[in-house]
């Protein structure tokens, strides 16, 4: 695929980048890509690590996008910066986590319960109280390192009232490990990473579509 990517336009002899690519890849898959060559594109602006920590910041509450797709092109086009985009992504996730856990402590019965509907999860909220009675702490640190909708996790943790000093804690431990075990993969392996990113994007992308699809359905499994 990386070929293709690179190969000139027929017509006008530049490169046509994805709109060039003649085989018939899924809408989604296109707007990913789009995304993804958009930020290796933007990832030198002055502005990137706002748009990285406002993503990251949206996501612990409401957003549906993961913080990880911004990061990883952007430590890809600037791997001196790794570990500075991980601290960016970590602190901004943490922030949104406590708004996602005041919207869960104070409105979930104006906004929380609108978010939850919208993953289609509210039976399966219901009967997770007793899970978060008994593993609220582990949850959190299970869902903050996974693909687990952590939005739904910041939420809950304020509806069955966690303490919220551990919450902050397992928080930063759990979202920090996430995002610094990535930044480090990709600042010593970038160059790889990138043409692997490159000629296997829509297996990557249907991988990671999986396991955010998984991760929901196992909380209606619940």
């Amino acid at each position: 695929m990386a070929e293709l990517v690179d190969a000139p336009d027929s017509k006008s002899g530049h490169f046509g980048g994805v709109g060039s690519i003649p085989s018939t890849p899924t809408k989604n898959m296109n707007i990913l890509r789009r995304l993804y060559n958009w930020t290796l594109n933007k990832s030198a602006h002055k502005n990137a690590s706002w748009f990285l920590g406002i993503v990251s910041f949206m996501e612990s509450s409401f957003f549906p996008i993961p913080p990880d797709i911004i990061l990883i092109p952007m430590i890809i086009a600037k791997r001196a910066r790794a570990w500075f985009y991980a601290f960016v992504c970590t602190i901004s996730s943490v922030a949104g986590g406590l708004i996602g856990y005041a919207i869960g402590y104070f409105f979930y019965s104006v906004i929380g319960s609108f978010i939850v509907d919208l993953y289609g999860l509210s039976n399966s909220f219901d009967s997770f109280e007793d899970y978060y009675n008994k593993y609220g702490i582990w949850i959190v640190l299970g869902a903050g390192f996974t693909p687990f909708p952590f939005k739904f996790i910041t939420i809950a943790s304020g509806v069955f009232n966690l303490n919220i000093l551990q919450f902050i804690i397992v928080a930063f431990f759990a979202r920090g490990l996430r995002f610094y075990i990535l930044a480090g993969l990709l600042y010593i392996f970038g160059n790889t990473v990138k043409q692997l990113i490159d000629k296997y994007f829509n297996l990557l992308a249907s991988l990671f579509f999986i396991l955010l699809i998984g991760s929901i359905l196992l909380l209606k499994v619940l």
